[in-house]
């Protein structure tokens, strides 16, 4: 496993005011990960256990993984705003982290809306210089969520980014049936824990082994 460094705290600069992050990074870092949390207005923060596994996952593969706070959670400013804004303090995050470390290799990965919010990263960047090498979406928000509260226009994801999807066989939150009718169209695979709930109670270790067997380290400089 990599050598890990203490999780560092930071505030940074986004269009709404401070963006508040916290990153989980290996001793030699030779990639970049930015990391979404679910839904602000239910919960959702950057110290989610989900959101926390993705980044030490992340961080055992050799990328520095970034937790941003959404808009309105914690030290972070500025109002929630149903997926527009939070994907652009992201892309501002990643921005930064390019001039943290440079060029290296992009990975994303997200959990419930934070999921949502990365296929509008993916899409926004896949075209870039430096295009995200990987995605992992967990517990992916499509669809109306099962208490009617969220509805969610999750665009497909581009067909050049690897992408690895996890879902909890009975999660109440986002029924396995929608995200199967997101990935369908796109012959995109979906890996089903059994037994899983949409939060993956005592459910997290697999979670990592997944990540472990299924995402490749980071490959240093591009």
């Amino acid at each position: 496993m990599t050598r890990a460094l203490p999780t560092e705290s930071a505030l940074l600069h986004g269009a709404a005011g401070n963006i508040e992050v916290l990153i989980d990074a290996p001793q030699t870092v030779r990639g970049v990960a930015l990391i979404c949390h679910p839904h602000p207005l239910f919960g959702g923060a950057n110290t989610n256990k989900v959101a926390h596994t993705l980044a030490r996952s992340y961080r055992d593969l050799g990328y520095a993984a970034i937790r941003p706070n959404f808009r309105g959670v914690g030290k972070s400013d500025g109002e929630h705003d149903h997926g527009e804004g939070e994907t652009e303090d992201m892309l501002s995050v990643i921005a930064w982290a390019q001039s943290r470390w440079g060029s290296l290799p992009l990975a994303l990965g997200g959990f419930s809306f934070g999921g949502f919010v990365q296929t509008r990263i993916a899409n926004r960047l896949a075209n870039d210089i430096n295009p995200p090498r990987q995605l992992i979406l967990v517990g992916m928000a499509a669809g109306v969520a099962a208490d009617g509260a969220r509805s969610y226009d999750t665009p497909p994801v581009p067909g050049t980014i690897p992408t690895l999807i996890i879902h909890g066989e009975v999660d109440d939150t986002v029924a396995l049936s929608n995200v199967l009718d997101w990935a369908r169209p796109q012959e995109l695979p979906i890996i089903v824990i059994p037994g899983a709930d949409h939060f993956f109670h005592g459910k997290l270790h697999l979670i990592r082994e997944l990540i472990a067997r299924n995402v490749a380290p980071a490959p240093g400089r591009v």
